[in-house]
């Protein structure tokens, strides 16, 4: 069941994070992840969003999922709260998860997500806003039973997690709505084009590959620009100072969406050259992750999850199939 909430809310400043990657490729494949870079990467650019939305829907179930709440029964899972579910969540910037002005809750796909769960477990939505740094803690003490924002699964975070899966981290080049830029996919769609991307980022790392691979077919590499903020990058591109943006797919979707001023041109896996799966996680082995993923496969079975990235702008990021504890990005 969709639930319009009219809020005519704002969106002001991003919190400000900054993914370091200590160098070449693989480094960057594998500090550069869902949280540091979708969030962080959006969040570095951006020091101040200019987005209005009028109105938010939330989609929500009528009533629990019978499988869902059987496995929770059987696990033997205890809830933080006795009749909830908390959730914890970190808020940057739509589409992922922010607050609205006014209020005190996140909104976006990560939370809508995370009620979706809840309602199919049958249990209270409760969530809690938390700084990135502090979910892990927070999860392996018992906190929180579940974090839905933006996580991505790897293998050295499964020593200490549980996942389940449900969607799947994506980079994105964005170029004006009227470019006759139609496809970037590869090295050779972006020779000789000036592209702004974030230093020490995950895109970057793609970008330098790209342009050795152009230099070594003897071909103009792409000239690399760099802002301190997303207003220098959107009035560079607005102006043709540059051909491109490339960042997380998440936040140019949904400002392409929201301004018609900007498309999407091309999608990268944002664990490049592997896939990196953004994922609900919990405690590892304390039983909820059986009953969390009964929950994600019933919502994108019953298409309430395809509602929720529709609203948002992420159906590029859909998946067909939430599984525990998929392959992650391997350690470092």
């Amino acid at each position: 069941m969709a639930i319009s909430k009219k809020q005519g809310i704002a969106i002001g400043a991003a919190v400000a994070a900054v993914v370091v990657v200590a160098g070449g490729i693989t480094a960057a494949v594998l500090l550069n992840q869902d949280d540091d870079a979708a969030e962080a990467a959006a969040a570095e650019e951006t020091t101040e969003a200019n987005v209005t939305t009028d109105e938010i829907e939330w989609v929500r179930l009528d009533e629990p999922v019978e499988e869902a709440v059987a496995a929770l029964e059987a696990s033997g899972f205890e809830p933080v709260e006795d009749g909830k579910l908390t959730v914890a969540h970190s808020s940057y910037l739509p589409p992922l998860g922010y607050i609205p002005e006014g209020e005190t809750l996140p909104a976006g796909t990560e939370p809508n997500i995370g009620a979706l769960i809840a309602d199919a477990l049958g249990l209270e939505y409760n969530p809690v806003e938390v700084a990135w740094a502090d979910w892990p803690l927070g999860i392996q003490s018992g906190k929180y039973d579940l974090i839905t924002s933006n996580v991505t699964v790897t293998e050295e975070r499964k020593e200490l997690y549980d996942f389940a899966s449900y969607r799947v981290d994506l980079l994105g080049f964005a170029v004006q709505a009227d470019s006759e830029i139609d496809s970037i996919e590869e090295a050779a769609d972006v020779s000789g084009l000036k592209i702004q991307v974030g230093s020490g980022t995950n895109q970057e790392q793609v970008l330098l590959a790209w342009n050795e691979e152009l230099e070594e077919a003897g071909e103009e590499p792409a000239e690399l620009v760099y802002y301190d903020d997303n207003a220098a990058a959107t009035l560079a591109l607005q102006s043709g100072r540059i051909d491109a943006t490339f960042g997380p797919n998440a936040t140019a979707a949904w400002s392409a969406a929201e301004t018609g001023d900007t498309k999407i041109v091309g999608l990268i896996p944002g664990g490049w050259p592997l896939t990196a799966n953004i994922a609900a996680a919990t405690a590892k082995d304390n039983g909820l992750i059986e009953p969390v993923q009964i929950a994600l496969q019933a919502i994108i079975d019953g298409g309430e999850y395809a509602e929720v990235l529709d609203f948002w702008g992420l159906e590029s990021e859909a998946v067909t199939e939430s599984v525990v504890n998929p392959e992650g990005l391997p350690k470092s």
